[in-house]
C-alpha cells in the first residue's frame, strides 16, 4: 500500500514533488511549498488514500545542516484510518528570507494550534491562518527560540508590574 502513495503524489503532482523516500515503512515527500494546501487536500479527497487524519506539523531550522538551504522545513504526518498502516509525510521547505507557506486549515481544521506553534517557534507564516498569533509565549515576546541561532542569553521585555 505505501507505494501507492507516493506513486499517487508524483503522478497528480509532477514536478512539484521535489523528492520520495520510503524507509522503514515510512513514506515521504518533499514538495514544492506553493502547493501544500492541494497536496493536503488531495490526500484527504482522494478515494484511494483517505487520509482522514493529520497527526502532526511541526517545524525544523534546518540551519548547519550539509544541506540548509532553504533553512526551514515544515513536516506534516497524515494517517488514514480506514486505511490501516497508511501514512505519509510531507515535508515542504522554505527560505529564511520569507517563511511563508500557504495554511492548511480549510481542509485540516485541526492544523490550526499546530501552526501557530511553527509560527510562534521558528517564524514560519501560514498565510491564510484564521487566527495566526502566538500560541506558547506572550505576544510581546521578540524573535522565535528554536531557531538554533537564537541568542540564548537574550532579554525579553517584562509583562506586567514585577513584585
Amino acid at each position: 500500500m505505501s507505494k501507492l502513495v507516493l506513486q499517487k503524489l508524483s503522478e497528480r503532482f509532477g514536478s512539484g514533488v521535489l523528492a520520495t523516500s520510503s524507509e522503514h515503512g515510512d513514506d515521504t515527500a518533499v514538495v514544492e511549498p506553493g502547493i501544500i494546501l492541494e497536496v493536503a487536500r488531495f490526500l484527504r479527497e482522494d478515494p484511494d488514500l483517505e487520509f482522514n487524519m493529520l497527526i502532526d506539523l511541526f517545524g525544523v531550522d534546518r540551519l548547519g545542516l550539509p544541506e540548509n538551504d532553504p533553512r526551514f522545513e515544515v513536516v506534516y504526518h497524515f494517517y488514514s484510518v480506514g486505511k490501516k498502516k497508511h501514512r505519509v509525510r510531507l515535508k515542504c521547505r522554505v527560505p529564511e528570507a520569507d517563511p511563508v507557506l500557504d495554511s492548511i486549515t480549510p481542509v485540516w481544521p485541526g492544523a490550526n494550534w499546530y501552526e501557530r506553534e511553527c509560527w510562534d517557534m521558528f517564524g514560519v507564516k501560514f498565510r491564510g491562518h484564521p487566527n495566526l498569533r502566538r500560541i506558547l509565549l506572550y505576544e510581546q515576546f521578540e524573535g522565535h527560540p528554536l531557531r538554533k541561532d537564537y541568542p540564548v542569553q537574550k532579554r525579553q521585555p517584562l509583562i506586567g508590574t514585577p513584585h
